[in-house]
């Protein structure tokens, strides 16, 4: 394990963060919820907000996939998204639905300054992220899917979206690497 370089969840809560939260909407799962916050441990994310009936740590199912990772990344329950976006945009943040809608910017065409703090919000498991939500926000950001189904399990998309916003941060080495 020394040879991984796994940090501590002290060292992670003292680690530099990544200027982006995930806002979790009305999720179902506490499965998703669990393997969203593992995901954000990996890439460094300042916090998740977790809004209104999702499940919130200590939960058995966020535990069981969240693997040690609901103690090493910040979290805040809100009742609603508005009161979410409300502090996001008080603390400078833009904030983005991942929903497919008219308009949407594309993840893999729009780029972010490496400093600029953005918001994501991943929505119910069903019926997503809230239009009267949406219209909060500074626009949709959509995952290009090239197949049949043109939808992707919340956590899966967070892990998508997640590190397209990281990877653009990351400084490369002279030979290409991180």
């Amino acid at each position: 394990m020394d040879e991984l370089g796994r940090k501590s969840v002290e060292e992670v809560k003292q680690s530099e963060k990544t200027p982006v939260i995930v806002v979790l909407e009305n999720i179902r799962s506490a499965y998703n919820i669990g393997s969203v916050f593992r995901t954000a441990d990996a890439f460094l994310v300042e916090a998740i907000y977790i809004i209104g009936y999702s499940a919130i740590p200590p939960h058995k199912e966020i535990k069981k996939t969240a693997l040690g990772a609901e103690e090493s990344v910040a979290w805040k329950h809100f009742a609603t998204s508005a009161e979410a976006i409300t502090e996001l945009r008080a603390n400078g943040y833009n904030v983005y639905a991942v929903e497919q809608a008219e308009g949407s910017y594309k993840l893999n065409a729009i780029e972010f300054e490496p400093d600029e703090k953005i918001a994501v919000i991943f929505g119910n498991e069903v019926t997503g992220v809230e239009q009267s939500t949406i219209q909060l926000t500074d626009g949709c950001l959509e995952i290009p899917q090239l197949g049949m189904k043109h939808s992707l399990n919340i956590a899966t998309a967070a892990g998508v979206v997640l590190w397209e916003l990281v990877r653009q941060r990351m400084p490369l080495s002279p030979k290409g690497e991180t």
